[in-house]
């Protein structure tokens, strides 16, 4: 007879934790599911796990800024500067056509408040904080060519390698000479960090893509 309430509370015990597993599991399930269904960008970032930093694929190395860690194509050439990471295609001088900018506190240390003020990934003249320049190859270096006219692309979230979802964004832009460029920007509002192309070079779409999914900020402080 002494066994008999021994075995009725163990099964008491497994039940409550079976239970309370479930409670948590249904609970994360939901947390997840919002992100699924209708992701917040940047929104994991207070209770994100870090995963175990993975090495950079071949053809790849590590890059970090700020605490902000990406992968660097390897025969690309990055250089820190005025708070950013730019990296630049073979060939490229300064962070111009087809290059690559990694900008921490990206809104925090630009006049203008880009990208986060207005909501620049979800508007057609977003794609600068002051767009009003043509970056075509051509034009790029003198900067003396205006812009007739912009459109939005693409809108939509990427996943970053440390989970987070950024917003994504590519606008094609015509200018006044009828030379048309792209403009492509990853941007998790929250932290405030951007990758941007300013002046796509189409050789590199995938490339682009690669450098961004990447990103992993678990070491950034915002």
């Amino acid at each position: 007879m002494s066994g008999r309430p021994v075995r009725r509370r163990t099964t008491r015990f497994r039940w409550s934790a079976a239970a309370a597993f479930a409670v948590l599991a249904l609970a994360a399930t939901a947390c997840g599911g919002e992100a699924a269904t209708a992701p917040t960008p940047d929104s994991t970032y207070g209770g994100a796990v870090a995963a175990a930093e993975a090495p950079a694929p071949k053809g790849y190395r590590p890059a970090e800024i700020q605490g902000v860690k990406i992968n660097v194509p390897d025969d690309w050439e990055a250089e820190e500067k005025d708070g950013r990471l730019c990296m630049r295609p073979p060939g490229e001088k300064g962070c111009g056509f087809g290059s690559v900018e990694v900008r921490p506190h990206a809104a925090k240390n630009d006049p203008a408040k880009w990208p986060r003020k207005g909501k620049a990934h979800e508007d057609k003249d977003g794609w600068a904080a002051a767009p009003d320049t043509c970056r075509s190859p051509g034009t790029m270096e003198k900067g003396d060519v205006g812009v007739a006219k912009a459109k939005l692309d693409t809108g939509g979230f990427t996943t970053h390698a440390d989970g987070l979802k950024s917003h994504h964004a590519a606008w094609t832009v015509t200018c006044e000479n009828d030379d048309v460029f792209e403009v492509r920007l990853w941007y998790l509002p929250q932290s405030d960090v951007a990758v941007y192309v300013q002046s796509v070079d189409s050789r590199f779409t995938k490339v682009y893509d690669a450098i961004a999914k990447s990103m992993d900020i678990t070491a950034y402080k915002k």
